[in-house]
């Protein structure tokens, strides 16, 4: 998700310094030109305005930002922006450290795909205080639109786990159907591409059929559901709030 927000920002004309955390993705992004790669975390923060963090958990997030001196980098005045899906409470503990050095932060979910970001439509959810979102757009209107503000810290990624917990609610749903078709002895694309056309239509459905089948789009999406459904449980549990219907979908 990554790699296409720094194209995207790259062809506006902004300057971009990239740390990729593997050798496969900095070769990606080496071989697109127009940006500098750096060794670092910290080092991307060189005289920028706005950093942007792309990774996979919540841990990740947590090994660039404290371990990898990124927060104590920050210029006073400037944004970091986390588009990673996880616990509130990740961004929240980062924006004491960096309230000290006057830098500001917004949680920034996203809900889409790679193509979404190449064509500038990605779905983001902005967590922050007024001044941090306007901020905030001035990167994330480059690849998002809409990007909606939520409310305060936070509210992004509770969000985008209620989102999220619809999504693998969906995705169960779907699949038990595509089994009883199954069972009645209709084919998986047949099936699909009438759903589609009626109205059991959805995104979800919408997707799988784009990505060839079931299986392939289980395949493509199981890991990060997985993490998020659990990310959902957790945080559910700690605030106290009950899950209801969507417990009994919420089976990953």
């Amino acid at each position: 998700m990554g790699a296409p927000m720094v194209g995207r920002l790259a062809a506006m004309g902004q300057t971009v310094r990239v740390h990729a955390r593997s050798d496969r993705v900095r070769a990606g992004i080496e071989a697109s030109g127009d940006v500098l790669t750096v060794d670092t975390a910290a080092a991307t923060a060189v005289n920028a305005d706005a950093v942007v963090v792309c990774v996979h958990d919540d841990e990740q997030v947590r090994q660039v930002c404290h371990d990898g001196g990124l927060l104590t980098a920050m210029l006073p005045g400037s944004v970091l922006i986390v588009h990673t899906t996880g616990h509130p409470r990740t961004v929240r503990d980062m924006a004491e450290v960096l309230a000290q050095r006057g830098v500001s932060i917004v949680d920034a979910p996203v809900s889409g795909g790679p193509e979404d970001i190449v064509d500038g439509r990605i779905t983001t959810f902005v967590g922050g205080s007024d001044d941090a979102v306007a901020a905030a757009r001035t990167v994330l209107d480059h690849y998002s639109n809409p990007s909606f503000h939520t409310g305060v810290l936070g509210t992004g990624q509770l969000t985008k786990l209620v989102n999220n917990a619809v999504f693998a609610s969906n995705t169960a749903v779907l699949g038990a159907a595509i089994g009883i078709g199954r069972g009645l002895g209709i084919e998986e694309e047949v099936l699909l591409q009438c759903l589609q056309r009626g109205s059991a239509s959805s995104m979800v459905l919408d997707t799988v059929r784009g990505t060839g089948g079931f299986e392939n789009f289980d395949r493509a999406v199981g890991e990060f559901v997985t993490k998020d459904i659990a990310v959902v449980r957790r945080v559910a549990t700690e605030l106290d709030v009950e899950l209801g219907l969507l417990d009994s979908t919420l089976t990953r």
